[in-house]
């Protein structure tokens, strides 16, 4: 029998229960889209959280307090942890000291309710700072005016919104020169951020910032900076403009050990290295579920090819009594099964690609080639793999005891 007609026998034999080969390669094309779906949807997070890591500057460093903002939390170090203050800020921008340091900013940051006409939302950051934050992390103006300095001296209360809030607080209201009671005390609003793109998980546009001054006097009070942000001169800068800053916060912290640092710093190459890293293991998981899905498919192909053997017994029997030899009706149920995984696969390649062009849960999946072939590959395995027991029972079958099955 040759290959032409082993398909043909495979075809009319799947053919003959329309429904039960159906329902099996739908077992099949579950696991694959599953596959391509998650996978896409694990790499669509993590490009979406690099591409907005890379919009505040590849030359961006962050200097965050080792107790996380306090003065008590680091073991072993107690009350010998300075604050990270507004002064600190200052110095790094001495050109002197600093050379490669080309602007700083103090953060402030915060989460409070936001209320205007009665309503009231929560914003998930909301920023004290200078003006120097805006160029420093790259924020643009879109609308209205940024505050300046006299605004932080004078300790104004004034706002500037990301584009998220502003929809979520006034719609598609004018938001310039209105008032609203940030954690229940008033400010108007003074400008509105240009949009800087980001994922319903880490909406940088989902953000209120405000003077320093104004937000420590009526909101957070006098402790720790959260941050000191810090933009070197250039992404080839970023190593010397981390040692310079390392230096004069060392000095003004009387801080004779490096080991004993009561700040670390950070760059946006560590932060893209750590969340690429925590990314790969999330989309490893996601894999991991979806392909357990492909793995209940390839059994599906297994009762189902037992089923067909008991059920076409005598069949078999007519044929190897009449010469057929063992390897035929080998070939034919592994084709069977073979043509179950390949036609249920190429499916889900499809049904996968086509639910890949939909958010999920705010996400943009972005396909990635190699699980789709990856996964088409494994199915059609899963096939010879999971077929190949119930070929090989049919193929070892006596032909007197298959035409004596009833």
């Amino acid at each position: 029998m040759n290959p032409v007609e082993v398909l043909r026998f495979a075809v009319l034999g799947l053919a003959a229960n329309k429904i039960r080969t159906a329902l099996t390669m739908l077992g099949v094309l579950i696991g694959v889209g599953a596959v391509i779906l998650l996978v896409a949807v694990g790499n669509g997070s993590s490009k979406s959280v690099q591409a907005s890591i890379q919009r505040l500057g590849t030359n961006l460093l962050t200097v965050s307090h080792t107790a996380g903002g306090g003065r008590f939390g680091a073991a072993g170090q107690g009350g010998t942890l300075k604050d990270l203050t507004p002064d600190d800020a200052q110095a790094l921008v001495d050109k002197t000291l600093a050379p490669h340091v080309k602007s700083a900013a103090p953060v402030q940051t915060t989460s409070q309710s936001v209320t205007y006409a009665g309503q009231s939302v929560t914003v998930s950051q909301i920023v004290g700072t200078t003006p120097d934050w805006f160029a420093t992390t790259n924020h643009d103006l879109g609308q209205g005016a940024l505050f300046g300095t006299d605004d932080v001296n004078s300790r104004r209360r004034v706002a500037i919104l990301g584009s998220t809030t502003v929809e979520n607080v006034f719609g598609t209201e004018n938001p310039i020169d209105k008032e609203i009671l940030v954690g229940g005390v008033p400010f108007r609003v003074a400008g509105v951020l240009r949009t800087k793109g980001g994922n319903g998980a880490a909406d940088s546009d989902d953000t209120i910032v405000l003077p320093v001054t104004t937000m420590r006097d009526s909101l957070t009070g006098y402790g720790s900076l959260s941050a000191i942000a810090v933009q070197a001169t250039s992404s080839d800068d970023t190593a010397l403009a981390q040692d310079e800053v390392t230096s004069i916060l060392n000095n003004r912290h009387r801080i004779a050990d490096a080991a004993q640092s009561d700040f670390r710093i950070t760059n946006q190459q560590s932060l893209l290295s750590a969340n690429d890293e925590t990314n790969k293991t999330f989309t490893v998981l996601l894999a991991a579920v979806a392909a357990i899905s492909l793995l209940v498919g390839g059994i599906g192909i297994t009762n189902i090819m037992l089923v067909t053997v008991a059920e076409r017994t005598r069949e078999i029997g007519i044929r190897k009594a009449i010469g057929a030899p063992r390897g035929a009706i080998l070939g034919q149920f592994l084709a069977e099964s073979t043509l179950l995984s390949v036609v249920g696969g190429g499916l889900g390649v499809a049904a996968g690609l086509f639910a890949a062009r939909f958010e999920v849960v705010g996400i943009t999946p972005v396909v990635v080639p190699s699980s789709v072939v990856g996964s088409f590959a494994v199915s059609v395995a899963i096939g010879l793999f999971f077929g190949g027991y119930p070929a090989a029972r049919a193929a070892a079958l006596r032909p007197i005891e298959a035409l004596r099955h009833e």
